[in-house]
């Protein structure tokens, strides 16, 4: 049985934004590559 008024935790709702942003943050992360010609790990100087 889950706790509808929970707050922590491996809730839906928690999950359903967790997903949200990575998506977010992964369609970011392509759109600045394919801006700057470089990858991730050389734009923040370790490559």
């Amino acid at each position: 049985m889950e706790n509808k008024d929970a707050k922590l935790g491996f809730t839906e709702f928690a999950e359903t934004w967790n997903g949200r942003l990575a998506m977010l943050g992964f369609v970011i992360g392509l759109a600045t590559e394919f801006l700057t010609g470089q990858g991730i790990l050389s734009q923040i100087g370790l490559m």
